[in-house]
């Protein structure tokens, strides 16, 4: 059983499921990360949010399901690309966590919710 913290916020705009999620422009708000220097705080849940405004959840502790963007091998750090999929990341990137099994573009896979840098 996988234990996970998920925490309720406020999209600033259209958050697509699994995706990794950066703190938005105020307390309590999030959007969708667009690169690899963002900040991770989380990936959304497998409903994501429709518009701005709207409610949206986003695990923020554990073992959690991410879109990829690419090719990804088991053990890799990951981090968000322009669309707020995972894709591995590179020195100096900010990280959303670590790929727990290998996968490509479109796969959703299983990470360990880690945020930091390369």
């Amino acid at each position: 059983m996988k234990q996970v913290l998920t925490e309720n916020f406020t999209a600033e705009a259209a958050i697509a499921p699994h995706r990794i999620c950066k703190p938005g422009s105020a307390d309590g708000t999030v959007v969708q990360a667009a690169a690899a220097a963002n900040l991770a705080i989380g990936v959304s849940d497998s409903l994501g949010a429709d518009a701005a405004g709207d409610r949206v959840d986003i695990h923020t502790i554990g073992v959690v399901e991410v879109e990829l963007g690419g090719a990804v091998a088991r053990g890799a750090q990951i981090t968000a690309d322009a669309n707020g999929k995972g894709v591995t990341a590179a020195a100096g990137n900010r990280t959303a966590g670590i790929s727990r099994v290998s996968g490509v573009a479109g796969d959703i896979v299983l990470m360990l919710l880690a945020p930091g840098t390369v």
